[in-house]
């Protein structure tokens, strides 16, 4: 893990009331669309070093990410 993906683990812990808000300081801080953001942050998710680091924000967002893809399958 580099240094941005540290900053974008700190930055997902940060709680944002306007999502147009969100969007301006992603781009503003790391360059990226909100698009990107998430599918690097998906990423990170996923990896030992980020779960070693920030044991309680990883779990917290996984269960979040596994939550929303079962409520996205259809039903059998």
């Amino acid at each position: 893990m580099n240094d941005t993906d540290r900053a974008i683990l700190d930055f997902a812990r940060e709680h944002w009331q306007h999502a147009g808000n969100k969007e301006r300081a992603l781009q503003e801080r790391f360059g990226l669309s909100s698009i990107q953001y998430y599918q690097r942050l998906n990423r990170l998710l996923d990896e030992p070093e980020a779960l070693a680091q920030q044991p309680a924000l990883v779990k917290r967002l996984q269960r979040v990410r596994d939550a929303r893809r079962r409520s996205r399958r259809p039903a059998s």
